[in-house]
């Protein structure tokens, strides 16, 4: 199962990202980082770096936290973490950097404007921030919690270094810090999954075969909640806000595929390892849920790691799940930077100016830490796939404008709907929404989906909408 995962993956690279990439083709000259870079965000870099760091900004604890609690429906999950990255999280990705090239590196709050219209922005704003400043709360808590499960140091510590790197990370040249660093962390963190596959390998552990049941121990159903649980590990609107940073740092539009497209299936090939590792280290989902409410996701990757690799393989196994956390929280507190500055109209190469925006930012970020990390976990997951959803939509707006072969809009709406309908059914049906009965949450969500399909077709196709933006 987990060589078909692959090669599907690979191959879903290679033909589909190909196709995708006709989305956007004829390429333009010359990138926003080539024509006027500052020396801050827009700095050219190179298309291995760009990826390795893309890779890094979007693979915070989703694809190994998620597919670990996404491996509790059994292995079913595997669909959805390959089809989901192939035809919709890559896809995605792929968009909003694209179309933030297209439009001088514009941040993600900025394009849904754009696209949406000026009376989105304050909602917008809020949303998107509220967003980053829980990604990166939520990022800081998981990386402390694992550190104080290995070195016994107060969670409380860990935080403090954690959030002191976030700052500097987010107020120096992208080249300085991030650009330097990441591409390491990068082939750490797939080196760091591999350790823990092959030690599965080597003790004799046994892979799940696949199958269709539902085999979560409460019995609850794959639709929406699985979809919602793996997060990054298939789609995720969190990298919609990291997208346009890499977008301002790439040399020629051709390295879009790999940047883009390319992380966000590298990343499922780490959420495919880390649900194959839940499955086979416990050999039954009943065991690994237990595991998941007794120690938490942290815990049980310490328990893996150091189960199928010893103490050393383990702890350089645990050293690439915290790398994880930690460069995606600091980028999601730069992009949360950027995005404000954006909207402002400050230049980002005023270092004062984001030196006090990050100070500012910091507060609340400290404050959600304190939170328990399920509860902020099960908002961020709705949140995010929300923001997904929304940016799938924008993209298909910008196919219907700027390209001549409109029905390429589907590619983009297929999974818009979906995510819709996933969206909205797990907020009406779960206990952290509305809660109300299951069917009637899914019944709602297909009539509201509809509803969405018919205003969007005779807003932006009926109506011409989408030939009017420039």
């Amino acid at each position: 199962m987990l060589a078909i995962c692959l090669v599907c993956l690979f191959l879903g690279y290679l033909i589909y990202g190909r196709f995708i990439e006709r989305m956007v083709i004829p390429f333009r000259a010359p990138t926003p980082a080539v024509d006027h870079p500052d020396g801050m965000d827009y700095v050219p870099m190179s298309k291995a770096k760009n990826h390795l760091i893309q890779l890094l900004n979007i693979a915070g604890t989703g694809p190994i936290f998620g597919a670990l609690m996404g491996a509790k429906w059994g292995p079913v999950v595997f669909i959805w973490i390959v089809a989901g990255t192939i035809f919709g999280g890559a896809v995605h990705d792929y968009m909003c950097g694209m179309m933030s090239e297209r439009y001088n590196g514009k941040s993600a709050t900025g394009m849904i404007i754009h696209f949406i219209g000026k009376k989105s922005r304050y909602p917008v704003l809020i949303l998107m921030i509220f967003v980053l400043i829980m990604v990166s709360a939520t990022f800081a808590r998981s990386a402390s919690d694992l550190l104080e499960t290995i070195t016994g140091i107060p969670m409380a510590v860990w935080i403090a270094l954690i959030l002191m790197y976030f700052v500097i990370s987010t107020v120096l040249p992208i080249d300085k810090v991030i650009g330097r660093i990441y591409p390491v962390f990068g082939v750490l963190l797939i080196l760091m999954a591999a350790v823990v596959v092959g030690g599965l390998m080597v003790g004799g552990y046994e892979f799940p075969s696949f199958t269709l049941d539902n085999l979560h121990p409460d019995g609850t159903d794959f639709f929406p909640d699985m979809f919602i649980t793996v997060a990054c590990g298939a789609i995720s609107g969190f990298h919609a806000t990291q997208s346009p940073m890499v977008a301002r740092c790439i040399k020629d539009e051709k390295d879009g595929r790999m940047v883009f497209y390319g992380a966000m299936v590298v990343e499922s090939v780490i959420a495919v390892l880390w649900a194959t590792a839940g499955m086979a280290f416990f050999q039954d989902t009943s065991a690994l849920a237990e595991a998941l409410n007794n120690g938490g996701a942290s815990g049980v990757v310490y328990d893996i790691a150091v189960g199928v690799a010893g103490p050393v393989g383990g702890i350089l196994a645990v050293i690439g799940v915290i790398i994880c956390p930690i460069t995606s929280g600091d980028t999601a507190l730069r992009s949360t930077r950027m995005i404000i500055q954006d909207d402002r109209g400050y230049a980002p190469s005023n270092r004062r100016n984001s030196i006090i925006i990050t100070g500012f930012l910091i507060v609340p970020i400290v404050i959600y830490c304190a939170a328990d990390f399920t509860v902020l976990w099960n908002y961020f997951s709705w949140l995010n796939q929300t923001l997904a959803c929304v940016m799938l939509w924008v993209a298909t707006i910008f196919i219907l404008a700027f390209n001549k072969r409109r029905y390429m809009a589907l590619f983009t709406a297929v999974p818009a709907v979906f995510m819709t309908m996933v969206v909205s059914a797990f907020i009406l049906h779960s206990n952290i929404g509305l809660g109300l009965d299951y069917d009637l949450s899914v019944m709602i969500s297909v009539l509201f989906t509809v509803a969405v399909i018919l205003i969007f077709v005779k807003y932006y196709l009926i109506d011409g909408k989408a030939k009017e933006i420039d």
